[in-house]
């Protein structure tokens, strides 16, 4: 199988969960990293003999919003496709769906969803270290049993995923939006790999709220680790998401 990997992941725990599954699946073909915010992806078509895995995380429970616009853009051409959200151990709501569906209008046979644990993007205390030993074992598991059932054919349409239609409201931006701090030298490395385009290339110290998808990738990338949330801010949504965290979820599959 000639695998190819549809990647939202603005800090790297998403693509850890995509490389598990598609290293399982079959022969690694393109990368589409839908972070990339110069890209042209209506250039972007697959064929029926390509499988897909079409990964994003969930931002409160959707795709993000930057996400989807970027997949609607590429046509599937009837390949058969993974769909895989990633949270952070609190929950994924309708966010699988969410990708499920972009997926099939884009004209991918959806074969199968997965919904994956990584590190919180924001409080990284909260599944530190995942995905784990234990979470590649069970994600290889899926992808044995996904890739047989591509090799089979079987076509029952399209399988059920949890979560709700419509979807959640998106949640209002702004709260979460990285700030620079004393140690930044003003390198532009973090407006250079801003996926929203919301930092001042001039000056790294000014970032635009309204574009901002709160996605961290400044804050991963930065060489001087110059870049934070207010960590008054960080402090109450760790204690608001507290409960929801606590219990460890496993990675789970609908096929």
């Amino acid at each position: 199988m000639n695998v190819v990997q549809i990647i939202f992941s603005p800090t790297g725990g998403t693509r850890r969960a995509a490389e598990i599954i598609a290293a399982e699946l079959g022969t690694a073909g393109a990368v589409v990293d839908l972070t990339e915010a110069g890209a042209d992806f209506s250039s972007v078509t697959l064929n029926k003999d390509d499988v897909a895995i079409i990964a994003a995380p969930s931002f409160a429970g959707r795709v993000p919003a930057l996400a989807a616009s970027r997949l609607a853009q590429i046509r599937g051409g009837g390949a058969a496709c993974v769909a895989l959200c990633v949270y952070g151990n609190r929950a994924y709501e309708d966010t699988l769906l969410e990708l499920s569906d972009a997926a099939s209008r884009c004209g991918f046979r959806v074969a199968a969803g997965v919904a994956a644990v990584a590190e919180h993007s924001v409080v990284r205390a909260y599944a530190a270290g995942r995905p784990d030993e234990k979470d590649v074992e069970t994600l290889k598991s899926f992808a044995r049993e996904i890739a047989a059932k591509i090799r089979r054919g079987a076509d029952g349409g399209v399988p059920a995923m949890p979560g709700n239609r419509p979807y959640k409201e998106l949640s209002g931006g702004g709260t979460l939006v990285p700030r620079a701090g004393e140690g930044c030298v003003r390198c532009g490395l973090c407006a250079r790999r801003c996926p929203a385009q919301a930092i001042s290339a001039e000056d790294p110290s000014v970032t635009d709220a309204g574009k901002c998808v709160s996605c961290m990738r400044c804050v991963s990338v930065c060489p001087r680790s110059a870049r934070a949330v207010d960590a008054n801010i960080i402090s109450a949504v760790a204690l608001k998401l507290k409960d929801a965290c606590s219990v460890r979820k496993e990675p789970e599959l609908f096929i």
